[in-house]
């Protein structure tokens, strides 16, 4: 049996071959036609001023916005190059008391916006996985340094030593608490076992009373004002006062740094950092993984089959990462605003999985603690250089070698104990290289993709692994202002990575493959969709009111060419969207939402980046509110738009969907009762096109009366302003 286990692979990697001949001929038949596009689009520049129909300032804006249109679509294509699968063997794996340990990152900043009960499901799904507890070591960072986080860690305890042996027991999968004892979770192998229905009715019990007591204790508490100024707190949560027999759980740490106003705090990047620190000192284990606190473990495996990649020595010796798939629990149907990323994790990491690997994603990854700690990890390095790149900490620097064994349990471990806030502090950092060359990088909000790409850079891959149950599951933001301030975020954080020296296409083809540079940069430029997007919701509309064509005519042979493309490209996304799963329903969601987030939050990211890279205003980083909303989430639920959302929001889709719906109207007069359709064909297609995938809008705007309809008030302004700016515009165009 050891034989078999040490000669038998522990996963396969399988190319989709299907999916890859089918990109590779859409990709040459798509570009093909472009290039006949770009060929149209030239050829005018040359005929006779008398003959141009068009005027030139709208001829070259849509020419402009098609080569950047195309050049993002160019870039994407790399993802779907060489798309694989893979297959794990998790009962090829080594005995326990071989497996190497791991630290379990989970990190909290508000106690309002996460609430502290959803917080400890997923602290609690992170001890309860299968994996040795003896070599299982779980961290809860809190940026709120808040004492009902503290509190419900020690309540988390005390429940687990009822939890963690049932879950063993009964082989639990699901082993969130809340989402066990919810209706939508029955999937356990012993539902019809009366001893198991009678246990499963007791630990309920238990759980009740665990929320009944976080409830009760933030009643009790005032607000605190202290969650950017306190010290650094560190507390290895245990308790011998129990009414159950003895059990083996998991090291489980409070951990609060230091945060002072007048310290910069790098946001998630450090707290990630600090939790490398004290973890170093403390449990040291090579392995590392990283959750949001809102995403528990749906799957107790996931540690075996993340083991399955990094302890295969072919890929080992390189391998930083693997990355799991998000998936969310609370989803709607039809995934009504995209929230899923269901194109990032079925058709993105699925092809960088087959290149080089995939972007590192925020939660959900098993990371090895060597990979970020470059070259230092090696035995002989200077130790003056170590603490110019590490701090003071001498532990800490002994804790690079792999062989290191903390005593922080043993007698006399107070001390180290002392160490850890000194780790955790605002100063310890200062003259060292955290964050810039070591750990996680602070140069960007999203510091999940700029260390993934560096990790890429200095020579590490990754691995993406999608089990068919998944692994993780998170909870979905339900309304439409978090969903666009969220991705306004990211839009600003990957953006200003496209414009700095971290730029894909200037720092990556040196370092990587250019496939896989050409997926990091479509990563930081897919913003700019902003750009052509506005282009093709007003300029051919415009163009409209006096039928100046921008676009072939029917009769025109380059009429196919354009109708080809833009059947192409919406046939393919379809079809994505179908073999992974989707439905036509979701097809049209997620083409909607590309349409509103890339005139509103991605052109918002794209400005704060440009903002932050001319040094006009400071990063900042809001918490997406986890609070649960019975009234949105019934919206939600039911695919209706909750459209509470800022004005900021609200402004251009409403001006760009009513200056739609008044140039198609005068564009449907002028073929009718001028008989110019021919020329103006594209144009009216392009208009519907827009209204029809905006109908939520109308609908929120017209026919509803529920609380998340569009203010009427609201609405009115907006046409004002869109019609009024419509026609300044316009008389612009016809003077240049």
């Amino acid at each position: 049996m050891e034989e078999n286990r040490g000669t038998l692979d522990l996963n396969i990697c399988r190319v989709r071959k299907l999916r890859l001949i089918i990109n590779r001929l859409h990709t040459l038949l798509h570009s093909t036609a472009l290039l006949f596009l770009f060929c149209y689009r030239v050829c005018f520049f040359f005929q006779d001023l008398e003959t141009k129909t068009s005027p030139l300032l709208s001829w070259i804006l849509v020419f402009a916005s098609e080569i950047l249109l195309s050049f993002i679509w160019i870039l994407g294509q790399a993802y779907r190059w060489r798309p694989v699968s893979r297959t794990v063997f998790p009962e090829r794996l080594p005995e326990d008391d071989k497996l190497p340990a791991i630290d379990v990152f989970i990190c909290t900043a508000d106690p309002v916006k996460e609430p502290t009960v959803g917080v400890m499901n997923t602290v609690l799904s992170a001890m309860a996985l299968d994996y040795p507890p003896q070599k299982l070591h779980v961290y809860l960072s809190d940026d709120g340094g808040s004492n009902l986080t503290l509190h419900g860690m020690k309540e988390a305890w005390k429940f687990s030593r009822w939890w963690l042996p049932f879950c063993r027991k009964y082989r639990v999968k699901c082993r969130c608490p809340k989402a066990f004892f919810s209706a939508f979770e029955t999937d356990d192998d012993f539902a019809g076992n009366s001893l198991f229905m009678t246990e499963k009715q007791k630990i309920k019990e238990k759980y009740e009373a665990f929320e009944e007591e976080i409830k009760r204790a933030r009643e009790g508490r005032a607000p605190s004002n202290d969650e950017q100024d306190h010290p650094s707190i560190i507390e290895v949560i245990q308790d011998n006062t129990s009414e159950v027999e003895q059990v083996e759980l998991p090291l489980l740490v409070y951990v609060s740094r230091e945060k002072r106003p007048s310290h910069p705090h790098h946001f998630k990047a450090g707290a990630l950092n600090v939790l490398h620190r004290v973890s170093g000192v403390m449990s040291n284990s090579p392995y590392i993984l990283v959750l949001d606190c809102d995403m528990f473990s749906n799957d107790p495996t996931s540690a075996r089959q993340a083991m399955c990649f990094h302890l295969d020595p072919k890929i080992s010796p390189s391998l930083a990462f693997v990355q799991f798939p998000q998936k969310f629990h609370n989803a709607s149907k039809n995934d009504l605003y995209d929230s899923q990323l269901r194109s990032v994790f079925t058709v993105k990491w699925q092809g960088m999985d087959g290149l080089q690997g995939p972007v590192l994603s925020g939660t959900g990854f098993y990371i090895k603690r060597a990979s970020l700690c470059r070259k230092f990890t090696d035995q002989g390095t200077d130790l003056m250089e170590l603490r110019q790149y590490f701090g003071s900490s001498n532990e800490f620097i002994k804790s690079l070698n792999q062989n290191y064994i903390s005593a922080i349990t043993e007698p006399g471990g107070h001390a180290l104990l002392q160490e850890t806030r000194l780790l955790a502090s605002c100063d310890y950092e200062i003259g060292t290289k955290w964050g810039q060359e070591v750990g996680f990088l602070y140069d960007s909000v999203v510091e999940d993709y700029l260390t993934g790409f560096i990790l890429h850079c200095n020579g590490w891959t990754s691995v993406f692994c999608e089990p068919s149950r998944p692994q993780f599951l998170g909870t979905v933001t339900t309304n439409l202002n978090d969903v666009l301030i969220q991705g306004s975020r990211w839009s600003s954080g990957l953006f200003e990575n496209g414009i700095s020296k971290y730029c894909p296409l200037i720092r990556g083809p040196f370092r990587m493959s250019l496939l896989q540079s050409m997926c990091f940069a479509e990563l930081t430029y897919f913003p700019l969709y902003c750009l052509p997007l506005w282009c093709f919701a007003t300029i051919p509309q415009l163009a409209l009111i006096d039928g100046t064509p921008l676009y072939p005519k029917v009769s025109d042979p380059y009429f196919l060419v354009v109708l080809f493309i833009f059947v192409s490209a919406l046939s393919k996304h379809l079809l994505e969207v179908l073999i992974s799963g989707g439905t036509l329903y979701q097809w049209i969601n997620e083409e909607r939402m590309w349409m509103i987030k890339s005139v509103t939050c991605h052109l918002y990211g794209c400005l704060d980046a440009v903002m932050k890279k001319f040094g006009i205003r400071e990063a900042n980083f809001l918490p997406t509110n986890k609070v649960e909303d019975d009234e949105q989430t019934g919206l939600y639920q039911m695919d209706k738009f909750d459209f509470r959302a800022s004005n900021i929001f609200l402004v251009p889709v409403l001006a760009l969907l009513t200056l739609n719906i008044a140039c198609f109207t005068v564009g449907t007069y002028r073929a009718v009762f001028v008989g110019d359709w021919d020329s103006m064909f594209i144009h009216l297609i392009l208009s519907a096109y827009i209204i029809v995938l905006n109908y939520p809008v109308i609908e929120g705007l017209v026919i509803r009366r529920d609380k998340g309809r569009i203010p009427f008030s609201v609405a009115v302004i907006f046409a004002v302003l869109a019609t009024l700016a419509g026609l300044v515009f316009y008389a612009l165009s016809r003077n240049v």
